[in-house]
């Protein structure tokens, strides 16, 4: 088998690698670090390929796809994304756009022309790694919480038009909560809450994707919460997600 991850130079991405390793499943890994990507390929005992692209460029999406395409692709695992702390009017509006290009445009772009691919050979695996973000709006971050709403919502109607075609091909979708990554770095912020570790989500979120789960969520925590804010009125829900993005702002 071969994988495509995005997004892989560090974090939940660069796990992910590290345990389809261990899985004797080849890699294509996708990031804008080359010089990490180079590091991370001398740790792995498979075949890995590695790209260097930003795909916050448009038009660098469909040249990864046109690079690879021909690789017979099995896994497609879309991770690339980041996050931006602050109030709506103070955060800088390019890096909000660029953030939907990353966290919406590329994974939207690729899912679209890898699944067409799959469901003609009636195989594979699609998971896109959105966040338990995915289910609320978030003041303090919150382009960022759309965006995995949109990638969240997207997987799961997807999933469905594939079981009701009965095709063979899975499409899941991770939401985490907040896990032990750069994350915080890149969107000037921290979490006020316990962070899981990166290596266990990769490893519990490809499991889970291999028994054909449509939404993934690694700790028990999460799932409570997840669970529990459907029977919350939505200005409490906001109440709750903006104390939870409590936040020390970079300097």
């Amino acid at each position: 088998m071969k994988a495509l991850i995005t997004g892989a130079s560090s974090g939940i991405g660069k796990d992910m690698a590290k345990y389809l390793a261990t899985l004797n499943i080849d890699l294509i890994l996708v990031a804008r670090r080359g010089k990490r990507l180079e590091e991370l390929k001398k740790e792995l005992d498979v075949n890995t390929k590695i790209i260097v692209l930003d795909l916050s460029v448009e038009e660098n999406v469909y040249k990864l796809y046109k690079q690879v395409k021909d690789d017979n692709i099995d896994i497609l695992i879309n991770n690339a994304g980041f996050g931006l702390f602050g109030d709506f009017t103070e955060t800088d509006l390019e890096t909000e756009l660029k953030m939907i290009d990353v966290n919406v445009k590329a994974p939207h772009i690729l899912t679209k022309l890898f699944l067409k691919d799959m469901v003609k050979k009636d195989q594979g695996y699609i998971l896109n790694v959105a966040s338990s973000a995915g289910f609320m709006a978030g003041p303090h971050l919150n382009t960022y919480y759309a965006t995995k709403n949109y990638l969240a919502k997207l997987s799961m109607a997807i999933n469905e038009e594939l079981r009701c075609n009965h095709s063979k091909v899975i499409v899941s979708c991770l939401c985490p909560g907040p896990v032990d990554t750069e994350f915080n770095k890149v969107a000037h912020g921290s979490f006020a809450t316990k962070s899981a570790k990166s290596s266990y989500v990769a490893k519990y979120a490809i499991d889970k994707m291999f028994k054909g789960k449509m939404i993934i969520i690694p700790t028990l925590k999460m799932k409570l919460a997840i669970f529990g804010i459907r029977f919350i009125p939505y200005r409490l829900q906001l109440i709750i997600a903006g104390h939870i993005q409590m936040r020390k702002t970079k300097k």
